[in-house]
């Protein structure tokens, strides 16, 4: 390496500076120092293809700096620079980063981009490690964020998300990095981040492998690594309960063949409270508690007695063996095998019984289970006008009253705000209750419980409108919601046009928007010498819906767009009479 001075017109931002191709960097902090005294420390560069050319591999900031000062001048000073051989980009890349970790923080998305081309070039992570003077686990960390989507990157570069919920994150597949983003994206929905995000992944059921008794190695069961390199866990936490029970089965006989009197096994979640007993040894009839926790550790206390126990002890007198631990008749394997052969049998029988499984479904969709997580509609709107308009409306109304007819046929309290989603009676009692009721009840039922359920603005919406030739005029007319929303003149000309004619859009076509909808809502009413215009919506909410314009951005179009057309053959569905 070489130092030399370089005029600025010879010099360019090499590729293989960690800055190249992102905006110009922030040269606030050292662009006075620069105007008085010029660059002092020299930029290391290295040989361009171009005869007297070079680029900066590690400077960007103060080459930035003078090409503002030199704009200023309207004259420019050679640089100092250091110049590298020709050809290594590795000891580029190194250089850049290094530099610009000592004199400004990079962030770890900007450090895995540099990483990660260092390791196409052949660095080892721990040579990166001894380079950049950090432990080779964390430079494991950050090249870990290349198992994340691009958008997570960004989202953490930009600090919106943490550390914690981008290390979770590391462990999650992309389908379900998708599915956290949907979550992340809508103001309306609860997004996990942080250790409950954890939960989350794991349905709430997250066993780190170091609580394992057994050899998880040979147990074969799946694990999910935090691929920061700290923690992994148990992919399935039923088949782990299963391996850590037996486990637990065979401590507690291997200490009573130790000689103690007993070993008690805690039920799970339950825990054992130390102030309540006191040390013994064998020979004085001390037991052996194993605690199991919830979060899969196994504490295992030795030689103790209840003090109650321990007072009689003190006084010499003798304790009574306690009862021995009852053996369950079936073990958690056969108890698995009859779960399985049971629900097998139910289910091939339920397929002559459709009207049977008709119930249970929608007890289900009602109560939910552990497989089942059903969500009632909100009918949320951030505008309070449009929330208000949509609970007064027709149409809920109408629902409304039927909601409250199906609460008390199920024997639910009128006043609950739903029948689906979160009503206290049990999966089995609700079964049980409409396996009591009539066809044409339980037909009731349905179109309340999919009413609540039915996803606004979605295609399925669409699909029923269509298929029951949904008049909207029947359950809908303009408010004044719907004309404050209204703010598009194009848009509004077009009402103009269909509710008063062509003419009357063209001559009031540059008057404001405000004079616009007077003129709809005259025509609407039949006021002001307007002829009323009976049973009139507009095209995006009728069925099927359309548009008054070129553009695009009308969700329920969208929506339209995405119904898929039956075979004809099939013919329509028929309702119950």
């Amino acid at each position: 390496m070489k130092l030399d001075f370089i005029d600025l017109g010879k010099l360019s931002i090499s590729k293989a500076n960690m800055r190249y191709a992102k905006k110009a960097p922030d040269v606030s902090d050292i662009l006075p120092t620069v105007r008085a005294r010029g660059v002092l420390v020299p930029l290391i560069v290295r040989p361009n293809c171009a005869e007297g050319a070079f680029e900066i591999v590690a400077g960007a900031r103060r080459f930035t700096a003078a090409m503002i000062v030199a704009s200023g001048k309207g004259e420019a000073e050679p640089l100092p620079c250091a110049i590298l051989e020709e050809g290594d980009d590795a000891a580029a890349l190194e250089a850049s980063l290094i530099e610009n970790v000592a004199r400004r923080d990079a962030d770890e998305v900007t450090q895995w981009e540099t990483y990660t081309r260092l390791v196409r070039e052949g660095r080892s992570i721990a040579a990166l490690a001894d380079t950049f003077g950090m432990p080779e686990p964390m430079v494991k960390r950050i090249l870990a964020l290349g198992n994340l989507l691009p958008r997570i990157r960004s989202l953490y570069a930009k600090e919106k998300v943490s550390s914690g919920t981008v290390r979770h994150l590391t462990m999650a597949s992309k389908g379900q990095q998708r599915a956290w983003l949907a979550l992340f994206d809508d103001p309306q929905t609860y997004c996990p981040q942080g250790n409950q995000l954890k939960g989350w992944l794991f349905g709430g059921g997250a066993i780190k492998v170091e609580h394992a008794l057994f050899d998880v190695e040979a147990s074969g069961l799946a694990i999910i690594a935090d691929l920061f390199g700290d923690d992994r866990y148990f992919a399935d936490s039923d088949a782990f309960w299963t391996a850590q029970l037996a486990a637990v089965e065979t401590r507690r006989l291997a200490s009573l063949d130790e000689g103690w009197s007993d070993v008690v096994v805690l039920p799970r979640g339950e825990h054992f409270r130390p102030w309540e007993f006191r040390h013994a040894p064998k020979r004085k009839g001390g037991r052996v508690y194993i605690e199991v926790r919830d979060t899969g550790e196994i504490d295992i206390h030795t030689g103790y007695v209840t003090a109650k126990e321990a007072a009689r002890l003190d006084k010499g007198e003798k304790i009574d063996a306690a009862p021995k631990t009852v053996r369950p008749e079936l073990t958690a394997r056969m108890q698995t095998y009859i779960d399985l052969h049971r629900h097998a049998a139910v289910r091939a029988a339920l397929t002559g019984h459709p009207a049977v499984a008709l119930r249970l479904m929608v007890a289900h969709a009602i109560a939910g289970s552990p497989l089942w997580n059903v969500k009632v509609e909100p009918q949320s709107a951030k505008d309070g006008d449009v929330s208000e308009s949509v609970e007064v409306c027709r149409a809920e109304t109408a629902f409304d009253e039927k909601r409250r007819a199906v609460l008390a046929l199920l024997g639910f309290d009128a006043e609950e705000p739903s029948v689906a989603g979160g009503n206290p009676m049990p999966l089995t009692a609700l079964f049980q209750r409409l396996l009591d009721l009539p066809d044409r009840a339980v037909m009731d039922v349905i179109a309340i419980v999919i009413g609540e359920t039915l996803f606004a603005g979605s295609a399925a919406v669409e699909a029923v409108g269509l298929h029951i030739g949904l008049d909207m005029a029947k359950w809908w007319s303009a408010d004044d919601a719907f004309f404050e929303g209204l703010r598009d003149k194009e848009v509004l000309t077009a009402l103009v046009a269909e509710v008063g004619g062509t003419d009357l859009a063209v001559a009031n076509a540059k008057e404001k928007g405000a004079t616009l909808k007077t003129i709809i809502r005259d025509h609407l009413d039949g006021t002001n010498g307007r002829t009323k215009v009976e049973s009139w919506v507009p095209k995006w909410m009728a069925f099927p819906p359309a548009t008054y314009t070129a553009r695009a951005g009308v969700g329920t179009v969208t929506a339209h767009g995405e119904l898929t057309v039956p075979d004809a053959e099939d013919g329509p569905l028929r309702e119950a009479a």
